[in-house]
């Protein structure tokens, strides 16, 4: 603790020190940049039945650890094939119900998993996903840790194959095919070679839906596992004969829990269940809005992955006070409403201040002051992950629980160049905590105002001590 006080303290006395590296990261992007919004996304499977889309950092210059959102968009009565990545991946479902299968050990577990669940699947695990809501859309976020990947992202391995994306066991000749399925030819090839939808298909439609995946869904749950496994079994047999810069046999391995002893079922541990965000008491709650943060502790699969989770309401013209994230980067996406995000280099120089509204993704660097603001016209409510499954403990730089308050003293008021007793009056002087009300709350509807106004007259230094001078009062 002693140690992040001293980090941070440092950091506040920086603010009129010239750090070369950030004056020339602000004269490149320029005081109004967008340089943490994520904006940069591209549609990674896109079928009639569904679209993932996937958002990457713009720049990785400030951070500790990558982190690729997703956002995943099912139609009813569709199914995301089986597959596995070679990623961990986390998904929070936004809206709607659906079906979660997944190899855990030797078995097949299926969970219902709806509106507010979260769920980690590890890299390798062979899973997939089908919309059961009656009529409606099924919307998920997605976080995948690339730092187990093959390559700069993440890559799916497809159980299944077809026209527009092929299975892992594709490249296998037909003689080896025919005798790993002990089936024939003909229907080894009807089955290899039939144009499907892509990765998200229909499960009940005539019109879009192949009968393998229908069928396969339809089967009982140890008749599915036995179909899973026949699938990927023969991978094996020509490992030797490939020469890759990985283990295919340790990866089929770990698929499929060959690694593990076969354990009795009377004797096999549970698989976790979800975890629902909604249902979860808010960490901290006042008459200005509430926020909540899962980390490993709570929710033990999280730490395979090492992410942490967290859920914040802001209400109408409300502010998170201005703090630091000292063990983690935090990536973000806006769920309801319109806001500011304003965001400051280590040295106190501004290092990105935008409109943000629903939809927004951005991502806040470890050890990077911010603070976010809701418009006045409605409550901002936004999601996100952290790159530790840690506890966090976010240190407030204004506010009754802020790091000044506890280092109140003779020190402090010297760093500022103030008396011990003007320094005592500014400090506490805001008797909220965390999330306090603003003065100037964003604009609704994220437009312009009066404060847009001040940042081009008064320059980005003026306009910042504003806005310190509004929390403290």
């Amino acid at each position: 603790m002693a140690k992040t006080i001293t980090t941070l303290l440092f950091f506040l006395l920086l603010g009129g020190v010239t750090i070369t590296m950030c004056e020339d990261e602000e004269r490149e992007e320029g005081s109004s940049s967008n340089l943490f919004l994520m904006q940069n996304s591209k549609s990674v499977v896109k079928t009639h039945a569904g679209e993932l889309r996937l958002f990457k950092n713009n720049d990785d210059r400030f951070l500790d650890r990558h982190m690729h959102i997703g956002l995943l968009n099912m139609e009813p009565r569709s199914c995301s094939i089986p597959q596995y990545l070679d990623s961990n991946l986390i998904i929070f479902v936004r809206r709607g119900v659906a079906k979660l299968g997944f190899i855990y050990g030797d078995e097949l577990e299926e969970r219902r998993i709806k509106t507010g669940d979260l769920y980690v699947i590890p890299a390798g695990t062979v899973f997939y996903l089908v919309n059961i809501g009656e009529g409606q859309r099924l919307h998920v976020i997605c976080s995948f840790d690339p730092s187990t990947s093959l390559g700069d992202t993440f890559q799916p391995f497809y159980i299944g194959g077809g026209d527009n994306q092929q299975s892992v066991l594709a490249g296998f000749g037909p003689t080896i095919l025919e005798t790993a399925f002990n089936e024939s030819r003909t229907k080894i090839e009807r089955i290899f070679t039939k144009k499907q939808d892509g990765p998200i298909v229909f499960i009940d439609d005539d019109s879009h839906s192949p009968s393998l995946w229908t069928k396969f869904l339809e089967l009982k749950k140890n008749d599915k596992v036995q179909h899973l496994k026949t699938l990927v079994q023969r991978q094996e047999e020509e490992e030797e004969e490939k020469q890759t810069s990985w283990s295919w046999r340790k990866l089929m391995k770990n698929v499929l829990g060959k690694e593990k002893k076969k354990i009795e079922n009377k004797d096999r541990a549970d698989s976790p269940d979800s975890y629902n965000l909604y249902d979860r008491k808010p960490d901290f709650r006042n008459a200005y809005g509430w926020s909540s943060a899962l980390d490993g502790g709570d929710y033990s699969p999280l730490k395979i992955p090492d992410i942490g989770v967290f859920h914040v309401n802001l209400t109408a013209g409300s502010m998170m006070a201005p703090h630091v994230n000292p063990s983690a980067t935090e990536y973000t996406i806006v769920l309801r409403g319109y806001g500011r995000i304003q965001i400051l280099f280590p040295n106190g120089s501004n290092a990105m201040e935008a409109e943000i509204k629903v939809g927004d993704i951005f991502y806040i660097p470890r050890y990077f002051p911010f603070c976010q603001i809701a418009a006045r016209n409605g409550p901002l409510e936004f999601f996100g992950f952290t790159t530790s499954s840690k506890k966090s403990y976010p240190q407030f730089l204004a506010g009754a629980a802020s790091l000044l308050k506890t280092i109140l003293g003779p020190e402090l008021a010297a760093a500022f160049g103030v008396s011990e007793g003007t320094m005592k009056d500014v400090v506490d002087a805001q008797r909220e905590a965390v999330i306090l009300p603003s003065t100037w709350a964003a604009p609704g509807g994220g437009g312009g105002g009066k404060k847009d106004e001040d940042v081009q007259t008064k320059g980005v230094k003026g306009f910042v001590n504003d806005v310190i001078m509004d929390v403290f009062e």
